[in-house]
């Protein structure tokens, strides 16, 4: 595999890669796409990326492209949460206070939102490298990331990559699962 080169997009730019976005999607998610699942069909998920894209909610969204030859073969993207966020609607702490835990300004926690790898790809670092491309220059304190508890590989790469479980949530998107909330201290605030 030749190395990946990495594009950084802000959501205006995403907006006008809604196609490549997509066909990212399906080459990531063939099986959980082919599952029939309404939450995971291509429709729903594209719903998803056009509402974090919204111009109202613009402010530091970030999307990573990763190009192998100059083919598209995974993305991550993210935002900061801002006060009252929608993201933490829900919550269910294993431990700790809620309101001061949520407590957000719009620079305090990293929403990473998504990481995805076209299925040729898998199982070679990328999803890491993504990962590490999106965060290495966040300057918020902390991020935050969904995983479905019994989605093990996500889960063991995201524990074996600094993320701590903090709790639990289901968010309100029509069809979604119940998911474990994992938190990490990003390189900024360590540095």
């Amino acid at each position: 595999m030749s190395a990946p080169e990495f594009s950084r997009y802000d959501a205006d730019q995403a907006r006008g890669l809604r196609a490549t976005v997509e066909e990212i999607y399906r080459r990531s998610y063939v099986e959980s796409i082919a599952s029939g699942e309404l939450f995971d069909s291509p429709t729903e998920f594209m719903a998803r990326f056009d509402a974090y894209t919204e111009p109202h909610r613009t402010r530091g969204f970030e999307l990573v492209i990763a190009r192998i030859d100059g083919e598209p073969a995974g993305q991550t993207w993210g935002w900061p949460l801002a006060p009252n966020a929608g993201w933490w609607r829900g919550l269910r702490l294993d431990s700790g206070d809620v309101d001061e835990f949520t407590a957000e300004n719009g620079f305090r926690t990293f929403a990473l939102s998504e990481i995805m790898v076209c299925e040729e790809y898998a199982g070679r670092g990328l999803g890491h490298a993504l990962h590490d491309e999106l965060l290495r220059a966040r300057p918020e304190r902390r991020a935050t990331l969904l995983v479905e508890p019994d989605n093990l590989r996500a889960y063991n790469a995201y524990r074996k990559w600094g993320w701590e479980r903090v709790g639990s949530l289901q968010p309100s998107w029509p069809g979604a699962p119940s998911l474990d909330v994992l938190i990490r201290e990003l390189p900024a605030a360590t540095g």
